[in-house]
């Protein structure tokens, strides 16, 4: 892999970012996984990714949706049809525009989202407490830039305690449109 010049003229090693990245998120699909065991019967991670994104950006179009989740319309729709099966997502007409329908959590759903990221929540704040405060901020700062090159917006406040006040991307605003 190509190595890029950094802001401080070194060089630095995409290939070992690249593995250091792969590494860490084989950790956070097992943490992820182990938060989703109790609804494995009910949600899989890809339909917990779509709660998530709904949670997320609340009431919102199907082709929004499978667009933000990168999957065709009608993959989107079957699992659209999957969690409303499960009580887990509705439909509804949009209100501004009687032709569209928005897919929304229902209260369940809004539980589920909870609950599950509550379990992961704990099982990762348990990691983070093996790390020195230096390095605690060096991975605030790497994510929180790796986040924003990948497009993905912060976790809200609703998921935890406030940001880290030294956390540079803590005063950052994240739009929304449903």
């Amino acid at each position: 892999m190509p190595e890029h010049e950094s802001p401080a003229g070194a060089m630095d090693d995409v290939d070992a970012v690249t593995r250091a990245v792969l590494t860490a998120s084989r950790l956070l699909v097992a943490v992820s996984a182990r938060s989703l065991a109790e609804y494995e019967d009910r949600v899989t991670l890809p339909q917990l990714r779509m709660l998530v994104v709904l949670e997320t950006r609340g009431a919102t179009k199907l082709v929004t949706l499978a667009d933000l989740l990168q999957v065709a319309p009608s993959t989107a729709m079957r699992m659209v049809d999957r969690l409303i099966a499960a009580g887990l997502a509705d439909r509804q007409t949009n209100p501004e525009n009687r032709r569209e329908t928005l897919l929304q959590l229902t209260d369940e759903g809004r539980r589920t989202v909870a609950h599950v990221t509550a379990r992961r929540r704990t099982e990762i704040a348990t990691i983070v407490e093996r790390l020195t405060p230096t390095q605690r901020l060096a991975l605030i700062e790497a994510l929180n830039a790796f986040n924003r090159a990948g497009g993905e917006p912060p976790a809200s406040a609703a998921d935890g305690p406030e940001p880290h006040p030294l956390d540079p991307a803590a005063d950052g605003v994240v739009a929304h449109d449903a």
